[in-house]
């Protein structure tokens, strides 16, 4: 299995791994503190989105820029 291609600049790079961590915390802190369903759902999904974040900060890779063509333009090789 070969490494996806880097696709995210550095300092995106940095932001998610950030956001992510930050995300994943928040909603972990807030899943022991309540109970509530709609609420233990909402904080479930922001532990996901963390975790995502994080992920995809820490492999250089995000799925979505590939699928729709998106390049940053530091990363785009000059022909």
């Amino acid at each position: 299995m070969r490494r996806p291609s880097i696709n995210i600049t550095p300092a995106e790079r940095l932001g998610r791994i950030a956001i992510g961590i930050a995300g994943t915390v928040g909603g972990l802190l807030l899943l022991a503190s309540t109970g509530g369903r709609v609420a233990v759902a909402l904080e479930v999904l922001l532990v996901l989105l963390g975790l995502d974040l994080a992920v995809t900060g820490a492999l250089g890779h995000c799925p979505l820029y590939r699928r729709l063509g998106y390049v940053p333009r530091s990363l785009r090789r000059l022909p």
